[in-house]
């Protein structure tokens, strides 16, 4: 009746020894709170790494469009600026026609100049002469002779008139051409010249694009990066000060076990065989073939550091690390059966102790080769592993 007092007392101080040990934060929050905190921030961190990833696939796909449209534009401007080079020799070449035009209606005015100072020369000389007409002329001949002479000089004052009047003439018909052609040629001209105005707008607001499109660009690949790296670098920080947690608590957990002998194995459970349980807890994994092999055991997964007990009395035949069992003990139990305890996090007994039936002989771990926390349980028999599950 004491001794169950007892136990019971002790099941109930362990946990709040347990409580009143554990590192307690700035904020007076124990430190499983703090774990389980930190757990909580990195979870949703992880959520928002994996939102950025799909929006970082967004980014991609929309730097891809903005990179085709880029390609577009510049084939694009290339097209334009080869248009914009042959208006520019067209206007070239129009200017230069002009500039021949030109001259030739400057020599073609100085010659109509030239003409009608001639052709008023001779007006005003006829008119002072008062040029006789035929008659005149054939009255006041005095011979034949001397009136072929005058007829002679009359038809070659007329002809050179008529030719100064014809001078005049095409003189004038020709500088009316040219100045109707220079009028073409400067329309033609103007046309080109806002063509060219209007192909360089162009060209100036298609660079334009390029470049808003080419900043947007960078852009977005700067806040993809620095996002990355903020969120990366968080979670790392988080997931650093959890680690750190982590060991504070299993040392803690650690110490406590060790102090707490006994009474941190909580209460024994039998099945129906000779042996006890050397821990209380599910099975995870049963005895026989796995994954191609035989495991020679049972899992039951346990926090690390939960005190193991001796399924039976006997001597301790193994204490120590043993390849992928990690930490691992054998207690002989008579001439052939024996029982032994792997992965564990911390042994307790030593190679050549007795032991008795439910003493606490080791604590849980993850030591060796494990995939987590657990306790690894074996029966053997003459050396040979047998199913726990027939001694239990």
């Amino acid at each position: 009746m004491r001794r169950r007092l007892l136990l019971a007392i002790t099941s109930v101080c362990v946990p709040l020894a347990l409580w009143a040990v554990l590192p307690l934060g700035s904020g007076a929050a124990p430190l499983s709170e703090r774990i389980a905190k930190d757990r909580r921030v990195i979870e949703r961190k992880k959520g928002r790494e994996r939102n950025l990833t799909a929006d970082i696939a967004s980014y991609s796909r929309r730097i891809g469009t903005l990179q085709g449209d880029i390609t577009v534009l510049q084939a694009r401007q290339a097209r334009i600026q080869g248009d914009l080079d042959a208006k520019r020799a067209e206007l070239a070449e129009i200017q230069a026609d002009l500039r021949a035009e030109r001259a030739r209606l400057a020599r073609l005015r100085a010659r109509l100049a030239e003409a009608r100072a001639a052709l008023s020369g001779r007006m005003i000389e006829l008119y002072k002469a008062d040029k006789p007409d035929v008659v005149t002329v054939v009255l006041e001949a005095d011979g034949f002779a001397d009136l072929l002479a005058r007829t002679e000089f009359m038809t070659r004052v007329t002809k050179q008139d008529a030719r100064i009047i014809a001078i005049v003439r095409a003189a004038r018909l020709d500088a009316a051409r040219t100045a109707k052609r220079l009028d073409r040629l400067e329309a033609r001209g103007q046309r080109v010249a806002a063509a060219i105005l209007a192909r360089r707008d162009e060209v100036a607001a298609i660079k334009e694009q390029l470049v808003e499109r080419r900043d947007s660009y960078a852009a977005v690949r700067s806040s993809r990066r620095e996002t990355l790296v903020a969120v990366r670098s968080s979670r790392k920080e988080v997931e650093a000060h959890l680690a750190g947690l982590q060991k504070e608590q299993a040392a803690v957990r650690a110490r406590l076990a060790k102090s707490a002998g006994l009474a941190g194995a909580g209460p024994i459970k039998r099945g129906s065989g000779r042996l006890i349980y050397p821990a209380s807890g599910p099975i995870s994994s049963p005895f026989g073939m796995r994954w191609g092999r035989l495991h020679a055991g049972i899992d039951i997964p346990l926090a690390v550091g939960t005190p193991l007990r001796a399924a039976d009395g006997g001597r301790v035949a193994i204490a120590g690390f043993t390849g992928g069992y990690g930490n691992y003990t054998c207690i002989q139990h008579g001439s052939s059966l024996s029982t032994c305890y792997g992965h564990q996090s911390s042994i307790r007994v030593s190679v050549g102790q007795n032991v008795s039936q439910g003493q606490v002989i080791g604590a849980s771990g993850n030591t060796g080769n494990s995939t987590g926390p657990h306790l690894h349980f074996e029966v053997r028999v003459g050396g040979s592993p047998v199913n726990p599950m027939g001694y239990l």
